[in-house]
């Protein structure tokens, strides 16, 4: 079995919170390196994110990773964080941009997420492994492709100890990716970020969002299944499976999946890999 993590995000009802403790315990069998815990721009969800990553950490057992972004305060509110994510027992921090929330004009203290990182390693020394963000089809807001992968440099140069990227569904795009930042002399580990496919729409939504290209082929052939949510799930497994099969066999450091707090994707795809 690869080594793997997963990125849930924090529950804000009951029932979410039961569907998530439900997922955890199903996806905690293949012995995740981590698991992450996302919020929402602008902070929004600051609050549920850690005490999501306490009860992950607690009652479940699980490394947590709590993500860390621009967005999400004041130098003086991330230090407290910080020292409070120390005190619980966390050495993970997922660093990154973060989106500017609707109606907000600037993104606080820090405006990039490589001063993010020089500040959490200013801040709390080597405590922390810090894993930031990867874009092999490259950042949506990005300038081009060499402006972008020298932001991904700064990053690494700041004192990130590896990366998770965007989710993707071209090999060639990640291994591409990978030999850029290496000539340009960025050697940490850059994990592939996997999105199990389960509603070929929603799908489409998410990768109009972040920029993610879906190949004309799996959106044919989706479209061939119309409505056979079965047909679509069974389909999406193969091609995911198949992703991770080939990033596997070309020396990825592991596979980082996308649960949208749902286990049933990404285990059959697990299922699959053993």
């Amino acid at each position: 079995m690869p080594a793997v993590s997963f990125e849930f995000f924090p529950p804000k009802t009951d029932e979410q919170r039961a569907q998530l403790d439900r997922t955890v315990a199903a996806l905690k069998a293949y012995q995740p390196d981590y698991v992450s815990v996302t919020f929402g721009a602008g902070g929004s969800t600051l609050s549920y994110t850690a005490e999501t990553a306490r009860h992950l950490h607690e009652q479940h057992g699980l490394p947590a990773a709590p993500h860390l972004s621009c967005v999400g305060g004041n130098r003086a509110e991330l230090a407290a964080l910080l020292d409070d994510y120390r005190a619980a027992g966390y050495r993970r921090i997922v660093a990154l941009r973060g989106d500017l929330p609707s109606g907000m004009a600037t993104p606080g203290d820090f405006r990039y997420a490589a001063e993010l990182v020089r500040f959490i390693r200013e801040h709390s020394g080597d405590h922390f492994h810090i894993e930031v963000a990867a874009y092999p089809e490259t950042h949506p807001q990005a300038d081009n492709a060499l402006r972008d992968l020298q932001h991904f440099k700064a990053k690494v140069d700041a004192g990130a100890d590896g990366a998770i990227t965007q989710y993707f569904f071209n090999a060639d795009a990640y291994f591409r990716f990978v030999d850029d930042v290496q000539r340009l002399g960025v050697n940490v580990p850059i994990v592939p970020g996997i999105m199990p496919i389960t509603n070929y729409s929603q799908l489409q939504r998410f990768s109009d969002m972040c920029g993610a290209e879906i190949p004309r082929w799996i959106t044919q052939r989706m479209r061939a299944h119309g409505d056979d949510a079965d047909a679509v799930r069974k389909l999406g497994t193969e091609v995911v499976t198949t992703l991770c099969r080939r990033l596997l066999d070309g020396g990825a450091p592991g596979l980082h999946f996308y649960t949208l707090n749902r286990a049933k994707a990404t285990e059959a795809v697990l299922k699959q890999l053993a």
